[in-house]
């Protein structure tokens, strides 16, 4: 009998993937959205509340062990909130992509912005990792994954992370790239059993 896997895409990410909740988030509406399009394919969400780029570097490995098709790369916002020196977060996401890269995974990856708590030339730099990265390594970019939600009252509970409605937002942002992944993506060999 040969059977077809079923087709996965991970998302590597901090609270923004699973906030509100991990019922109902970014994630989720993604999920949805497949279901309608692209039926099989699987989202699986690795969201872990306060991860930073070196977190997701750790857990690379284990997020990849399924053997995605897509990953989604959503980390960076909480290094940028601590300071963290752009070019280790800019090392730690390009080891990301080359390790998803070296599997033939392809990569969406998602900006994130940080606000001036250190200075507005920390911020600029933390911006423009992600279109470097992009450019780098030739991958689909949501410029910034909050794009619309930050600091708008109704659509997140705290200024950062989405509510419902927020996480539906966030999807809108970031489905046209993710649909062009998976409309792109050719199918892998069938395995036997």
């Amino acid at each position: 009998m040969i059977v077809a896997p079923a087709p996965l895409i991970v998302v590597l990410g901090d609270s923004l993937a699973i906030s509100p909740s991990r019922e109902s988030n970014f994630v989720a509406g993604l999920q949805v959205r497949l279901n309608g399009t692209r039926a099989g394919w699987t989202l699986i969400n690795q969201g872990i509340r306060g991860d930073t780029t070196s977190g997701g570097l750790r857990r690379i490995e284990y997020a990849l062990a399924g053997h995605p098709r897509v990953l989604i790369l959503a980390l960076g916002a909480n290094d940028g909130l601590r300071g963290v020196d752009v070019q280790r977060i800019e090392k730690n996401l390009a080891a990301m992509i080359e390790v998803a890269q070296a599997r033939g995974i392809r990569v969406l990856l998602c900006g994130m912005e940080t606000p001036p708590l250190r200075g507005w030339s920390y911020t600029r730099a933390f911006h423009e990792i992600y279109p470097r990265l992009s450019a780098r390594y030739s991958l689909p970019l949501v410029p910034f994954l909050l794009d619309g939600v930050a600091f708008r009252g109704d659509l997140n509970h705290d200024g950062i992370h989405p509510n419902a409605a927020g996480a539906k937002m966030v999807a809108e942002n970031v489905w046209p790239h993710l649909a062009r992944l998976v409309a792109g993506s050719q199918a892998r060999p069938a395995s036997a059993v």
